[in-house]
């Protein structure tokens, strides 16, 4: 697996310049080799993957996915908002999307957040946030929340093939929940 490690260091292992300056310079690396596919913005496998943002999440590796295959829909805890609603109408829509896959995960970190975050951030920066934290304590429970909101959402085309699961941040493996 290929890490920050990776990325040249200058003399004695220091970084050299900021972070997004070392993603700049793989990203040139990156495409001094690339070529371009020739693939559609239709995924092949017309399946949408909404996940947590979490760093220990490597979708396509876990998914056995390819370039091209699905569309990502990431945020913090793999939360179904209105954002992720209009992305998947979009997928299904415009992009040929039928099926979708919600993955949520082991040791989240909403699972130690509240909306006091929301109340704390309002009194730090003199606004209250337009969002919820979306905070929970029991994942299982997230997941059939999540797949409740996309199930009776108006807007998306194909309800029929949603499935949850919690991916497991030790083992890798995922466990599917059952949405009753």
């Amino acid at each position: 697996m290929t890490t920050s490690a990776s990325v040249p260091a200058g003399p004695e292992g220091a970084m050299v310049g900021t972070v997004t300056d070392r993603l700049v310079e793989a990203n040139q690396r990156y495409a001094a080799a690339f070529t371009d596919p020739g693939m559609d913005a239709r995924p092949v496998l017309q399946v949408a993957v909404v996940a947590c943002m979490d760093a220990r999440l490597d979708l396509h590796a876990a998914l056995g996915l390819e370039l091209g295959d699905c569309h990502t829909i990431r945020n913090a805890g793999g939360v179904v908002t209105d954002d992720v609603i209009r992305s998947l109408t979009i997928s299904q829509r415009a992009l040929g999307t039928r099926s979708v896959v919600l993955i949520h995960h082991t040791g989240c970190g909403l699972e130690s957040l509240t909306e006091e975050f929301r109340h704390e951030l309002e009194m730090e920066v003199g606004q209250r946030p337009a969002w919820a934290v979306e905070a929970f304590r029991d994942v299982d429970q997230d997941v059939r929340q999540s797949m409740q909101r996309v199930r009776t959402s108006p807007f998306l085309l194909h309800t029929d093939d949603i499935r949850g699961f919690v991916f497991d941040v030790k083992t890798g493996l995922l466990r599917e929940v059952d949405p009753a």
